[in-house]
């Protein structure tokens, strides 16, 4: 019997070892003594007490392995072997929450950043040139173009923090389908603001559009670090850009349909050089 008890012991310490509740082992063998050994000692032979409790042993063990994540999972599969091979596939990214659903969205979003980027720089040289002169409009469209190439950088590094990778391949069927007169940059300064505004507002939904995708609009997924990212680091910066050029389009609308419109273009291009 004191072998039995010994062999026991030893069986509830190797359950909850692996379960990770080690301090308990004790405690649970004395009520084990108590309650079982002495009421079936006398009924149940030892032998059968022991393959009672390993049977018991495994099941603990497989649950507790099965409850752990993925990554741990696949560690400890990679250690029961010397072949290199099994290090390559383990699951230990920092891909969580709606990232997978939003990937393509968010790389579509850094590719557009990028795009327009160049896109304000070529504005920004046609009123740089000698014919149109217009330093002010050069440093607007200058400026945007910065913008969105700093955020498009940031958007992905954004993507590669949380586990992602970037495709620079993606882009927008919108993007793809524009009409050819839009692919033009030689613009007058009234239609190069309203290009710009028309630019800044798509830029504002898109961002609503992938929070919306990552607030709960599916089911299966909600991440709440995606939208806290989108609005503080672009949803709020939007707005005050698309302000700024919707009161820059009414505002030289208004001076271009005065008596003297080249001296108030001018004026406003001095206007925005100081800016």
């Amino acid at each position: 019997m004191v072998l039995v008890l010994f062999l026991v012991r030893t069986t509830f310490r190797a359950i909850f070892v692996c379960t990770e509740i080690g301090g308990r082992a004790e405690y649970i063998f004395r009520v084990f003594r108590f309650v079982v050994i002495r009421d079936y000692a006398g009924e149940i032979p030892g032998i059968m007490i022991m393959k009672s409790f390993i049977i018991i042993a495994v099941f603990f063990c497989a649950a507790a392995s099965a409850s752990e994540d993925y990554c741990y999972k696949d560690v400890v599969e990679a250690c029961k072997t010397t072949s290199k091979k099994y290090t390559t596939g383990l699951n230990c990214t920092a891909k969580y929450g709606a990232i997978d659903a939003v990937q393509a969205d968010l790389q579509k979003y850094a590719n557009l950043h990028l795009v327009r980027s160049f896109e304000y720089l070529l504005m920004s040289t046609h009123f740089a040139n000698y014919e149109k002169n217009r330093p002010g409009f050069e440093k607007l469209f200058r400026g945007l173009s910065d913008d969105k190439w700093s955020n498009g950088i940031e958007v992905i590094k954004y993507i590669a923090k949380r586990g992602g990778e970037m495709n620079f391949n993606v882009v927008g069927d919108d993007l793809l389908q524009e009409a050819e007169e839009d692919r033009s940059f030689e613009l007058y300064e009234l239609s190069a603001i309203a290009r710009a505004l028309d630019n800044e507002k798509r830029f504002a939904l898109e961002a609503h559009h992938i929070h919306s995708e990552a607030t709960r609009k599916s089911k299966s997924f909600h991440d709440p670090e995606i939208s806290d990212y989108l609005e503080k680091e672009h949803v709020h910066k939007d707005r005050d850009l698309v302000r700024k050029l919707a009161g820059y389009t009414t505002d030289l609308s208004a001076l271009l349909n005065g008596p003297d419109s080249s001296l108030s273009l001018f004026l406003f291009d001095d206007y925005l050089q100081k800016q």
